[in-house]
């Protein structure tokens, strides 16, 4: 039977895509992914720089092993696998992944700094291949963290030729977005052209106040490359802070050969002291949060492992430093060691002047790289980004609404239209005949980001039914419990 919705006074728009997500564990838990899905998305994409796939018997393991509030079985060895696994559990919104440059690395060299050997490497190829038979829109790459950063350019430029031979994009977390960030956006370009690939800077950002004036340098280069012919977009938060782990303020040597290895350096004097030193000293050769963000003041703790440590969320690594009576750098090194994690921390960076000149770029679509989760359950054991509830909303009400920065029907096409364009997204991304039906419809007037940074848990208002493949997920506001979404793969599908 038909159902009729009254949209009359309504914005109804294709269903919102995030280009960024964190939400592969969290659907695994909770399927309705609530927090976008309050915001009109219905479609989560994965990938920066790891994916659920492929996994040998030693990922699978660690997968399985190193899990914190968020607890699943570890059901699929291959990209593809984890997809069709969604879909068959189900799941409320549409899911797509690209496959992870650091999963490829770890795949074949485990966590070691060290360039892959000749026949490594072409197995890494295979895996990308693989990976984009099986559905993958491209390959990911993150390259601040290990084990991603021990990548070169080489090694980036032959993957992404892998994943080009299938139309596939390549889309990545520069290799710097602070001290070095002009010269890290040149190598994406030089892969996208060397590979002859679409590519995307994820979240496009100037971090730390000495950078932000280097914006509009990256935004001039970007518009030559196109102009150029080179197919090069962008996607961002809504938000002057980024999120990520403590991980960012120790350089990667520490890091080599995963967590286990990490912390037990961390724990001896001589390392933790040229540690310590490195944390303090301004470098050009890896990316320091920290000393971008300008001190422990402005890093907020916000997910740890242990029941022990849960009380610290919410908390400065400045405000505990005091408590402890240690440095700030000794407490970072300290959280990590007894936290069994890297501890999940918020960093403010970036300019609220520089967010504006981006949300008005006609090639930057929107993510909100955090998880899709609901305020309940174990969700509330750590603080999230307020980017999980808001990132959509926000942009739709305050930029778009209040601040007019564009036009609401510019932001939905970049919301929809524009990502589905740059990853080939078949028959999705606008409201046409023959198009699957993601509809999203909301009241333009009332719609509204809660989130904080103090209590994050608030789901965004304003957005009042979703349908996902022709089906509701989400009516009046509230869900359904239809899970209709499903695997939307990449151009290499087959």
């Amino acid at each position: 039977t038909a159902e009729l919705i009254d949209a009359s006074g309504m914005a109804v728009a294709p269903g919102f895509i995030n280009v960024l997500s964190w939400a592969p564990m969290a659907i695994l838990v909770d399927p309705r992914g609530l927090s976008d899905l309050r915001q009109g998305v219905t479609l989560e994409i994965f990938g920066e720089g790891s994916s659920m796939g492929p996994l040998n018997p030693k990922m699978k393991a660690d997968l399985a092993s190193g899990q914190g509030d968020l607890e699943y079985d570890v059901a699929w060895d291959s990209l593809g696998g984890y997809l069709s696994h969604l879909e068959e559990r189900g799941v409320a919104v549409n899911v797509a992944s690209f496959v992870g440059a650091a999963t490829l690395r770890i795949h074949e060299l485990g966590y070691e700094d060290r360039a892959p050997s000749a026949e490594e490497l072409a197995r890494m190829q295979e895996l990308a291949r693989e990976a984009m038979r099986q559905g993958a829109l491209g390959l990911g790459s993150a390259l601040i963290y290990a084990p991603g950063f021990y990548a070169q350019r080489d090694e980036l430029v032959a993957l992404a030729k892998a994943v080009g031979e299938f139309g596939g994009s390549y889309i990545s977390h520069l290799r710097s977005e602070g001290n070095q960030f002009l010269e890290a956006l040149e190598e994406l370009i030089f892969i996208a052209r060397e590979a002859g690939v679409h590519a995307e800077v994820y979240h496009l950002k100037a971090a730390g106040e000495d950078n932000w004036p280097k914006l509009e340098a990256a935004i001039a280069r970007i518009e030559a490359a196109r102009a150029e012919g080179l197919d090069i977009t962008a996607d961002i938060y809504n938000y002057t802070a980024g999120a990520t782990g403590l991980d960012a303020s120790m350089p990667p040597w520490v890091q080599a050969g995963g967590y286990l290895d990490w912390r037990k350096r961390l724990q001896d004097p001589d390392t933790r002291a040229r540690v310590m030193r490195e944390m303090r000293e301004p470098t050009d050769e890896w990316e320091n949060l920290l000393l971008a963000a300008g001190g422990g003041e402005k890093v907020l703790l916000s997910g740890f492992r242990s029941e022990a440590l849960k009380p610290l969320t919410g908390k400065t690594l400045a405000a505990v430093a005091a408590e402890r009576g240690k440095s700030v750098e000794e407490t970072a090194m300290d959280l990590v060691i007894e936290d069994g994690s890297r501890v999940e921390c918020v960093y403010f960076l970036m300019s609220e002047e520089n967010l504006r000149r981006k949300i008005q770029l006609p090639w930057v679509s929107f993510c909100s790289d955090a998880s899709a989760m609901a305020p309940e359950g174990n969700f509330l054991k750590s603080n999230p980004h307020p980017r999980a509830y808001g990132n959509f909303a926000k942009l739709l009400g305050r930029y778009v609404r209040d601040e007019k920065l564009i036009s609401m029907a510019e932001a939905v096409r970049r919301l929809s239209a524009l990502p589905a364009e740059n990853f080939k997204l078949v028959d999705r991304g606008m409201l046409c005949e023959g198009y699957f039906a993601d509809v999203v419809i909301f009241d333009a007037a009332a719609v509204q980001d809660h989130a904080t940074y103090e209590a994050p848990h608030q789901l965004a208002e304003g957005v009042q039914h979703v349908l996902v493949n022709g089906v509701l997920a989400l009516r009046n506001s509230e869900p359904t419990g239809a899970l209709p979404g499903r695997a939307v793969r990449g151009p290499g599908y087959q």
